[in-house]
Formats: structure tokens, sequence, C-alpha cells
């Protein structure tokens, strides 16, 4: 036993929402999901509380400055084995600038679609989670079952 404690990834993801549609990005160029559909998202820094990270990830990755307080927890997803991953998904009641791809080298491009005919091709634990937080789910896991288990 090496004595080393369990670290669990901890993630951030928008659900920028105009109407009934949301706001998806094209994954490119990241070695996960390429090609796929998925959020503005990223991991949180040490020292960071989430929804300072969140606030960040946005201006990253859209352009768009968000203040912590105006953003609202929707659900909150467990994803394993392997490196486990939690993630909060967090809702912006405003936020100030156009929403652009400010990362073209990590997105294909930006899209909205109807939270109820989310693309063929968005990461399947993403989708869960949108369903989720908008059905008022506060908590999922996204954990495949080992083999033998029912």
């Amino acid at each position: 036993m090496s004595g080393e404690r369990f670290k669990l990834i901890a993630e951030v993801y928008l659900l920028f929402r105009r109407g009934d549609a949301i706001l998806l990005s094209k994954r490119a160029n990241t070695g996960y999901e390429d090609g796929n559909w998925g959020l503005v998202a990223g991991h949180v820094d040490g020292g960071e509380p989430l929804t300072v990270a969140a606030a960040r990830e946005a201006l990253e990755e859209v352009g768009v400055h968000i203040a912590p307080a105006d953003l609202t927890l929707r659900t909150v997803m467990h994803r394993g084995p392997g490196d486990e991953r939690i993630g909060f998904f967090f809702e912006p009641s405003r936020w100030s600038g156009e929403i652009v791809n400010a990362e073209p080298h990590k997105c294909d491009g930006l899209g909205w679609f109807a939270l109820d005919a989310l693309p063929a091709n968005t990461v399947a634990y993403v989708g869960k989670a949108i369903g989720d937080a908008f059905r008022g789910e506060v908590y999922s896991e996204d954990w495949p079952p080992a083999a033998g288990d029912p």
C-alpha cells in the first residue's frame, strides 16, 4: 500500500442556454472525443473555487465574461472507472460579450441545438448530463457495470 490518497479529477461544464437551445462545442485536436459535440468545459485548477473555474473556462473557450454569482449548479456527475472524474454542470443566468470560438485549435465550431434534438455525435455522458440537468436530476453516474454485474 503506497499511502497515497485516492484523487478525483474535478471538471466544470457550462450549460449556455437560449430558450430551448443549448450551446455545444465540436471537439478537435484534443485526443479525446475529437469530432464529437461537447460543452464548454475544463479542469478545475488547485486553489480555485468551482464557479471561478467555470467563469475562467467560459472566457478561455468562448470569450464571454461570467460573474461566478451568475452561475447555478444544475447537476453533478461522477464518472469512472479508471481516471475517476466528478463534473459540475453550471448554467449561467447571464454573460457579457458575444460567444465566439476562442480556441479554434481545440474546437471545430460552436452550435446551438434544441435540448430534445442533440446531435447523434454528442459525447454520450454529456448528452446524459444535459438531460439530467434540465429534468432536475441533481446527481448521476456514468459508470459502466463490471463484467458479471446485473
